[in-house]
């Protein structure tokens, strides 16, 4: 993917729509997420007024949203299920950035066709494996899901 600058100018005009709205959450979020663009920007070098590329700020939108997973999974874990909930709308405005996710299904059939395409046997081979599956899945499937796929398909 190209260094294509869609993402940035639109999570910028959405925070405006969200101003105008008076949605204080959605303000939030993506109040936090243009932070989380600046950060980035600066730990690559850049001054704070240029703009990170699509791929870039899919990659940080990404990072937030398993912020919020993990997160909700604390504040369930810890009884807290008020503060999951929040965490969850939060969650649910992030995603809407990001492209759909695939299933496990989905993630266990490309990962067999991984595995017979480059021929390999058994998990000795496993990076054989794994560079190429999570190449192609980065942004598309859960890191979590995809190496549950490839552990069963190398069991």
């Amino acid at each position: 993917m190209g260094y294509i600058l869609i993402m940035h100018p639109q999570i910028k005009s959405s925070m405006k729509e969200a101003m105008i709205s008076k949605d204080a959450v959605r303000l939030s979020v993506l109040r936090g997420l243009l932070s989380a663009f600046t950060n980035e920007l600066v730990s690559k070098g850049k001054t704070p007024q240029d703009q990170l590329g699509d791929e870039d700020v899919m990659t940080v939108i990404s990072r937030e949203a398993k912020k919020r997973k993990d997160s909700i999974q604390q504040f369930e874990a810890a009884g807290r299920p008020e503060l999951a909930e929040s965490e969850k709308v939060e969650l649910a405005i992030l995603e809407a950035y990001l492209p759909t996710q695939m299933t496990m299904d989905e993630i266990i059939a490309f990962v067999a066709k991984k595995k017979a395409e480059l021929g390999i046997a058994d998990i000795s081979q496993a990076v054989e494996l794994i560079r190429p599956v999570m190449a192609e899945l980065k942004g598309k499937a859960d890191g979590k899901l995809v190496k549950e796929a490839i552990d069963a398909a190398l069991a």
